[in-house]
């Protein structure tokens, strides 16, 4: 990955190099605890770093903060930071205490502007965010229940599906109303990044 592009982004050769040292330190990491899966490990930068980059291109340029759910092993919410620029911020919430201090390990390694909550997402004390991100983290039903208090009005859900998006859809259809579109993968055929707005719940 060199400092020309990443997922159709042009980024600084400082950014670049800091996407390299978050793959090192993830696979440092994922020795001690499971952070990616062992199949994803020899392929990091196309699975997990221009998986998760392409999330940053997807989203409003006029984004100031924006909310992780379920961070894991730190993918998307790591890599948007190393990509977040200006006053940008990125909150990451995570309930495993050792993740978080892998999180926070990185963030404090990398210089990232981003934070950690060490909670359940029902449980955590989250302001409303201009972007919210999951990353296989629940059915998109489940996740709109999440989300619907933490996105402003006027902000946008980011969360990559699998072939299954569609049964997804019509299932959420059934709760909640929302305008969406499943725009292509740059890394799976198969897969679909979700792009939600006006969510409201059916009723309400």
């Amino acid at each position: 990955m060199g400092p020309l592009g990443i997922a159709g982004l042009d980024v600084s050769r400082e950014t670049s190099e800091k996407l390299e040292a978050l793959a090192a330190l993830t696979l440092k990491w994922t020795n001690k605890i499971n952070l990616i899966s062992r199949s994803t490990r020899e392929d990091i930068q196309d699975r997990h770093i221009r998986d998760s980059a392409q999330l940053y291109l997807l989203a409003p340029t006029s984004w100031i903060s924006w909310t992780d759910l379920g961070s894991g092993g730190g993918y998307p919410g790591l890599v948007i930071a190393t990509l977040a620029s200006g006053q940008q911020r990125v909150t990451l919430v995570e309930s495993d205490a050792r993740k978080c201090t892998f999180l926070r390990t990185a963030i404090r390694e990398l210089d990232l502007p981003a934070s950690v909550v060490n909670e359940r997402i029902e449980n955590a004390n989250l302001v409303s965010s201009d972007v919210v991100s999951a990353r296989a983290l629940a059915p998109l039903e489940s996740l709109l229940t999440y989300t619907e208090h933490l996105l402003k009005k006027d902000g946008v859900a980011l969360f990559p599906k699998g072939r299954g998006y569609l049964d997804e859809i019509a299932a959420a259809h059934r709760n909640w109303a929302f305008e969406h579109e499943a725009l292509p993968s740059i890394t799976s055929p198969d897969a679909r990044i979700l792009r939600l707005s006006g969510i409201n719940r059916r009723g309400s």
